[in-house]
């Protein structure tokens, strides 16, 4: 299990030379050798070697930060387009720190705006010869040029604080009211907010915040519940509004009901089936009643609320800590989790009676795994977080096909051989944070991806991840 951020202080705020992706380190001398693409894993430094980021990877890439590192942070659905795909983007978030001092902490509910990047086709155009190609070469070219001249824009940064005793271990809102906030808390609080007002205020407002240096808000929350010891685990139902599962170190599981729009009654006879921490809680997204959780003695329950508070069902997930998992919303049978041992694994759930219900399992990264999510858009994709300090994001319809990768070289002229030990299923990695903590997709922006570290919070469009989209989204 690996949670906490070592060496906690405040993010450094880096200039526009540094603030540089994929490796991290930035150089303004021109490189003596052929730049290439880096494989992780595969390819090592050589002395004198740097990695700089290559933005032709990206549709989008921009670098912030609040003050201190977070822990965890939920991006806050709103009400500015169920599917968004025109820059410049604006997005709202939740984020507990992780200070050094007790009294320090504060969640952060922040606004960012005048997102910038590169104009994208949703349906990317068959190139039939290499003329043709190169003509959409250069149209993109010129239209990146004629978006933007001077370069992507910095994001505004509007942010608002409400102080917090202790660390938070995890924050979620609320799916169907997001301005409600649960917030995982070291001292073993779990306490529920509504951030209504601060939303409120930052929706109204145009004017730049400042970046760590926001007025903090003393605010009580609308209720907290202590369980004997701290945890991680929390989430809210998708189907039934104000229901939640909070996990704890101790092996025990609360439901709450709502009982109004602002109370609720934990019930104070645990779930009870873990030999040891439960790590992390997923409902399921098409049975009201079901829910998912794992845990550090290296298994996986289901449980249902009516039957009891003994797991459905039970079975050895991975051989060791089990730290996160996902429920896809898009495939209800499929479930991902991520181990400590930097395995994770896609299972199928009508599969669990036959006994192997394991349908893919990855052993590319070598740390443990540190988030794992869906992607909300695509049923086979997904996000992946790592202590080795990657974000890859997988296909999992993907295979690998010779064909294909013949007549490509063709096309390009070039060499292009795909290393025997990266999966095909394997579409992107992004680097250049350090002890990336938690990951999440945009549900309203496709193919847009948050993820936070020690050292600050990246916002990510990776140009080879086409979503598809609604004909009637907007």
């Amino acid at each position: 299990m690996t949670r906490g951020i070592k060496h906690r202080g405040k993010a450094k705020r880096k200039n526009k030379e540094s603030n540089k992706r994929d490796g991290a380190s930035s150089s303004s001398s021109v490189p003596s050798l052929p730049v290439k693409v880096w494989q992780p894993g595969v390819d090592k430094l050589e002395e004198g070697e740097e990695l700089q980021c290559d933005p032709s990877a990206y549709n989008s890439l921009h670098a912030f930060h609040i003050g201190w590192p977070c822990l965890s942070f939920d991006i806050v659905r709103d009400s500015l387009g169920f599917v968004r795909t025109e820059f410049p983007y604006t997005v709202y978030f939740m984020a507990g720190t992780q200070a050094e001092k007790a009294s320090y902490n504060s969640i952060g509910i922040f606004k960012l705006s005048n997102i910038s990047g590169k104009r994208r086709e949703l349906v990317p155009k068959l190139a039939t010869d290499d003329s043709e190609m190169d003509d959409e070469a250069s149209d993109s070219e010129d239209d990146s040029d004629d978006e933007d001249p001077d370069g992507p824009k910095a994001p505004i940064l509007q942010l608002r604080k409400v102080s917090h005793e202790g660390c938070i271990n995890r924050i979620r809102t609320m799916t169907q009211n997001p301005h409600i906030c649960a917030a995982w808390a070291d001292t073993g609080y779990v306490k529920i907010w509504d951030f209504s007002s601060h939303l409120n205020a930052l929706a109204e407002s145009e004017t730049e915040g400042v970046q760590g240096l926001a007025s903090v808000f003393n605010q009580d929350p609308l209720i907290k519940f202590k369980h004997k010891d701290e945890g991680y685990a929390i989430d809210w139902s998708p189907l039934g509004p104000g229901r939640l599962v909070s996990g704890d170190c101790k092996n025990c599981i609360y439901l709450w009901e709502p009982t109004s729009g602002a109370t609720w009654n934990v019930d104070n006879t645990p779930f009870l089936g873990h030999s040891a921490s439960v790590e992390d809680l997923q409902w399921s997204p098409t049975e009201p009643d079901v829910f998912a959780s794992c845990s550090v003695d290296g298994s996986i329950a289901i449980w249902d609320t009516r039957l009891g508070k003994s797991p459905a069902t039970s079975f050895k997930a991975h051989n060791a800590d089990v730290n996160v998992m996902s429920w896809n919303r898009l495939a209800s049978c499929m479930l991902a989790s991520g181990s400590d041992d930097g395995t994770f694994s896609i299972r199928d759930l009508r599969l669990l009676k036959e006994g192997d219900s394991v349908v893919a399992h990855f052993e590319y990264h070598k740390h443990p795994i540190t988030s794992i999510e869906w992607s909300p858009h695509e049923a086979s994709s997904l996000a992946v977080s790592s202590s080795d300090n990657q974000l890859t994001i997988w296909d999992l319809s993907l295979e690998k096909d010779e064909e294909e990768e013949a007549e490509f070289k063709a096309k390009t002229k070039e060499q292009v051989n795909a290393p025997a030990d990266l999966p095909p299923q394997l579409l992107f990695i992004h680097q250049g944070q350090k002890d990336i903590k938690e990951l999440h997709w945009h549900t309203q922006v496709p193919g847009m991806i948050v993820s936070t570290a020690a050292d600050g919070f990246n916002i990510l469009m990776p140009s080879n991840i086409q979503s598809t989209l609604p004909e009637d989204g907007a």
